[in-house]
């Protein structure tokens, strides 16, 4: 039997437990992947407590949609891919798991020079980046104010801005600046004075904004420096964008992607995974824990006690 992290009800971290599942079996243009690592990532944890909606609960639900690990077995039709390869998953329910089908158009392959932890850290985030960064025409000559420039997506979008020629400017705490110089960023401390701050380490002006934390502060902030509101985004305050004449991307929002859109998200996974073996992006590791203390982890991202990606490690 293969193992899985599943909830019965809406709650606390608590409601997460380890179960006994079925092995899983591919269908036609589908892979097993035992899984090496799993990447826990905010959304995981809004959507169990109840702050992202979701269909009601009738069966045990499973958790995570990140990882990486090792394919074990072909589904009928499958092409290009084969036993023993290592792979990314990309956006699949079910990751926090032992194993679990997936379709191959939803795998990226690993090179030997990214770890499992890494290729597990790679989906939501640097797709969600990408894309916002491209959406946002983010690109040379341009100053981005990233707002939460430390978290997973935001040093994604650094990373990827400066590799497109872009000036950045990120908001954090003080203890996250070297990090943050690290990835070619301007660190900026939020609080009251940010759009003071801000002005100073880009006197030039701000040319783009790209809100991943989701207070007023960042909202207002992004409106008093960029004129061009089109080229304002939020991945955190999706339903009341509109209000404020900007644009959402995630974080629930009303808008849906386009097709073009998708396409960002989905090639940026294989992208990403060609400039970490290049050693020109990197993919901050936090705490590493076992699948069973899933709770835990839930835990850390949602009271931010936690610097680098979480990994669950079946």
């Amino acid at each position: 039997m293969a193992r899985a992290i599943v909830y019965t009800e809406i709650g606390t971290p608590d409601v997460l437990h380890l179960a006994e599942i079925p092995d899983p079996t591919p269908g036609p243009d589908e892979v097993v992947v035992r899984i090496e690592a799993v990447g826990v990532n905010p959304l995981d944890a809004k959507l169990r407590r109840g702050a992202r909606p979701s269909p009601p609960i009738v069966e045990p639900r499973r958790v995570g949609f990140d990882g990486a690990g090792v394919v074990t077995e072909l589904g009928e039709g499958v092409t290009g891919f084969a036993v023993g390869d290592r792979v990314a998953i990309i956006n699949v329910l079910g990751t926090y798991a032992t194993a679990l089908a997936v379709p191959v158009s939803r795998l990226a392959r690993l090179s030997d020079g990214v770890t499992a932890a890494e290729g597990a850290g790679l989906g939501i985030p640097i797709g969600t980046a990408y894309q916002c960064l491209r959406s946002l025409r983010v690109g040379q000559g341009d100053t981005l104010l990233v707002h939460a420039g430390s978290g997973a997506v935001g040093q994604a979008a650094v990373q990827y801005a400066v590799l497109w020629g872009a000036k950045v400017v990120a908001t954090g705490s003080p203890e996250r600046f070297e990090q943050l110089r690290s990835l070619g960023a301007i660190p900026v401390a939020y609080g009251d004075g940010l759009t003071g701050r801000v002005r100073e380490a880009a006197p030039e002006g701000v040319t783009v904004a790209l809100d991943c934390a989701g207070t007023d502060e960042a909202i207002q902030t992004s409106l008093e420096l960029v004129a061009d509101r089109d080229r304002i985004a939020t991945i955190v305050r999706g339903p009341d964008a509109a209000d404020f004449g900007i644009r959402a991307f995630s974080g629930g929002s009303p808008v849906p992607l386009t097709e073009e859109e998708k396409a960002w998200r989905d090639e940026a996974v294989a992208l990403t995974v060609n400039l970490i073996e290049a050693g020109d992006f990197q993919i901050e590791l936090g705490p590493e824990l076992p699948l069973a203390e899933a709770a835990r982890a839930h835990e850390l991202i949602e009271q931010h006690a936690a610097d680098g990606k979480i990994i669950l490690v079946p």
